[in-house]
């Protein structure tokens, strides 16, 4: 069973960094991208994001649930950013090129469509840095990490284990599944629509108990065994920063500054092409 998600462990430069690594040189990432408006910029992160994810050597059908997944709610927020703001580009750019209208104030701009690309291009820039900080990055490694750069262990490893949880209910989902098919319940396509989805809730429920029941199992363990009663802790996985690391960092921490001075070089966050 493949598992969406997941961590999945490679030999490549990406998987050597350490957990600490990914996680600012991810935040960074993604503060340029959240900053700026810049077409430019945007598609320049975006060719940087395929070119990283290609060279940690993970493959795109192992996040093609994700990938599905991600693609539909960015259909359903482009539809809701036009709906609610069919006149935002027109507003943003200063100008108007009608190419026809649908109804009412429904009206296809180029202005419009060149905001939404942007707008879409915003989130495909940071999907790529966002599938390798979670596939290629060790859950307890990550937490060790974190507490190396001065974040407490209690949230790091509560981090850790959010991170594992997701593997977890993916196998207890498919399990429950299986089960509740083998009693009868229809969850395949030839049913309808809506009768699959009331038969989704003989899954939902039981889901919910096991994963209350795991989260019971392991608020015992640690506490049984003394979690959180001293400052400090030692770790198995615990790594240390190499060269690579701080080349990694000095590169993220390049693009949000570029992506800071180009943005607003003109005292405008949005790059206008109708000037």
């Amino acid at each position: 069973m493949a598992e969406t998600l997941a961590y999945i462990q490679r030999k490549s430069l990406i998987h050597d960094l350490t957990g600490a690594t990914k996680f600012l040189f991810f935040i960074m990432w993604s503060v340029a991208a959240m900053i700026t408006y810049d077409t430019r910029i945007l598609l320049a992160l975006f060719a940087i994001g395929i070119f990283l994810f290609s060279i940690s050597k993970l493959k795109w059908k192992e996040v093609r649930f994700a990938l599905i997944f991600m693609f539909v709610l960015m259909g359903f927020n482009m539809i809701g950013v036009y709906l609610f703001g069919p006149e935002q580009g027109v507003e943003i750019y200063g100008t108007r090129h009608e190419l026809f209208v649908i109804a009412g104030p429904y009206a296809v701009t180029l202005e419009q469509l060149f905001y939404m690309f942007n707008f879409l291009m915003k989130y495909l820039s940071v999907i790529p840095i966002a599938l390798l900080f979670i596939m290629a990055t060790n859950p307890s490694e990550f937490a060790s990490s974190l507490n190396k750069i001065g974040v407490s262990y209690r949230i790091g490893y509560a981090v850790a284990l959010a991170l594992r949880y997701i593997p977890d209910i993916q196998r207890d989902y498919h399990n429950i599944s299986k089960a509740q098919q083998a009693r009868g319940i229809d969850l395949s396509r030839k049913d309808k629509f809506f009768d699959r989805l009331k038969n989704s809730a003989a899954i939902l429920f039981p889901l919910v108990l096991s994963s209350l029941q795991r989260i019971e199992v392991i608020s015992n363990a640690m506490e049984l065994r003394g979690f959180g009663k001293n400052k400090k802790r030692t770790w198995i996985v615990e790594r240390k920063f190499k060269k690579d690391d701080y080349r990694a960092l000095v590169f993220g921490a390049l693009i949000l500054v570029i992506s800071i001075i180009v943005t607003f070089s003109d005292g405008n966050r949005f790059y206008n092409p109708f000037l």
